[in-house]
């Protein structure tokens, strides 16, 4: 079951409660008898393993299948084509002397 916490807007007092998902929130504060709102918080999450990529759990076909869209698939981003882009300038051949 999961706890939550509540605060009292009229005395200040936090309390934490285990409530089924299916139960009402508490809406009165058992101490003043004020009324209490729910807090909420930020959850600390820490995935572990593998499976966390759309890659790690594909069969090799998927993958395959993958790999081809990925490369067949033209990206509006990039802006510039591999056709655009200037080739590799090829080096001089080094001289030889043959005496």
């Amino acid at each position: 079951m999961p706890t939550y916490e509540y605060r009292c807007a009229d005395c200040g007092r936090e309390l934490e409660v285990q409530q089924k998902f299916s139960d009402d929130p508490l809406t009165v504060c058992p101490t003043c008898q004020g009324r209490l709102n729910k807090v909420f918080s930020a959850v600390g999450v820490v995935f572990k393993g593998s499976g966390f990529y759309a890659t790690d759990n594909r069969s090799k076909k998927d993958k395959g299948k993958a790999a081809s869209e990925k490369s067949g698939g033209k990206s509006e981003k990039s802006g510039a084509k591999s056709a655009d882009k200037p080739k590799k300038a090829d080096k001089p051949k080094k001289a030889t002397s043959d005496s």
